[in-house]
């Protein structure tokens, strides 16, 4: 094999993000697409050069010249299409979360296991160069031992409605965003295991989602180092993505979006100035090649060495069910008032995570 042949199974906004970083993956071929409604399905196959585009994503996994299927689906059928693939023989990237219950993640690792196809979580604070470059510094010594990390992300609130539906996202920001936090400190820490979990949420603007808007998560590991990772629905004009490293001899600030941004000023307004951004009249910062800040080019690349290579990735669907763990105890911490310790184990992990934080 040369190159990976590649289904994307979805076709909305984070498709075209895969789409759009699978042009910068030479060993990978777009060779298949699935998604609705079958008019913008058939769209997004034009735009991108698909040869073949479907409304039914088992059509996908059908296909013989497919090796590996990317899926930007909602969180609730990321089981059903993950262990339909295993058991077609696919191997599979989930875009982050893993799933929206813990139970279906462990699923979604077990089949992958069973029908011995690679399961890659897609967590691109992992691969965005700038991230990567402050872990490395890291690793040099440049700041000594590590003993407090924080990550943050805010913006106005997601790009579809099912996100604000618990039932099919799992949760609010924790489940949208606190994610990437969460699996990036595990990665900045070297996977060690977390010791314990203390979680704030409220829910002070999108009434009409059950879930919570803002949240801030306090992790410890195991030899003592702590994460403070902080999520948002509620800042307004565009996306905001940082993080801040200290260790016993020095420290990082890192500006994922704007220190790769133009200061522009416009009277009338244009067209697209960043993710979540709104308005562009004014001052705004304007961002260049903004899938490639973010990492998901790197991710992909990645991921289909991993398939050419037969190669462990670097983000696993174990990853995806230990940040599931941890957001599955964030809620509960805040549900109860309680630091939630480990081994931890949720009372209901078939349970969507946010109802540990609602029925408390």
């Amino acid at each position: 094999m040369d190159k990976v042949r590649v289904g994307l199974i979805g076709g909305g906004f984070v498709s075209a993000i895969h789409a759009e970083a699978f042009q910068e993956v030479p060993e990978a071929a777009l060779t298949a697409a699935c998604g609705l409604p079958k008019e913008a399905i058939e769209t997004f196959g034009r735009k991108w050069k698909i040869p073949f585009i479907t409304t039914d994503y088992r059509r996908v996994l059908e296909r013989k010249d497919v090796d590996m299927v990317v899926l930007g689906i909602p969180n609730d059928l990321h089981r059903e299409v993950t262990v339909a693939a295993a058991q077609a023989g696919k191997h599979v990237v989930v875009e982050k979360p893993l799933a929206h219950t813990l139970e279906d993640g462990r699923a979604m690792v077990e089949a992958c296991r069973k029908h011995k196809v690679k399961l890659m979580y897609a967590e691109t604070l992992c691969f965005s160069p700038k991230y990567g470059r402050a872990k490395k510094l890291v690793a040099e010594g440049a700041v000594g031992k590590l003993y407090m990390i924080k990550q943050g992300e805010k913006h106005s609130g997601p790009h579809s409605d099912w996100f604000y539906d618990v039932t099919r996202s799992g949760g609010g920001a924790i489940m949208d965003m606190g994610c990437h936090g969460i699996e990036w400190s595990r990665w900045m820490y070297d996977k060690q295991k977390v010791k314990s979990v203390v979680a704030h949420c409220q829910r002070v603007y999108h009434q009409r989602c059950k879930g919570e808007d803002n949240s801030v998560i306090i992790l410890e590991f195991e030899e003592g180092g702590i994460a403070v990772i902080e999520d948002c629905w509620v800042k307004h004009g565009g996306m905001d993505d940082r993080v801040e490293i200290f260790g016993t001899k020095g420290a990082i600030y890192c500006d994922l979006l704007h220190g790769s941004s133009m200061e522009t000023y416009s009277l009338d307004g244009y067209g697209y100035a960043m993710e979540k951004a709104g308005e562009t009249k004014g001052w705004t910062f304007t961002v260049f090649e903004e899938s490639h800040i973010y990492g998901f080019p790197h991710e992909m690349r990645h991921f289909t060495q991993c398939v050419l290579n037969d190669a462990t990735p670097r983000e696993t669907g174990e990853d995806g069910v230990a940040t599931l763990e941890i957001i599955y105890a964030a809620y509960e911490s805040a549900g109860t008032g309680k630091k939630i310790t480990w081994p931890y184990k949720p009372k209901k992990p078939g349970d969507i995570p946010v109802n540990l934080w609602l029925k408390a």
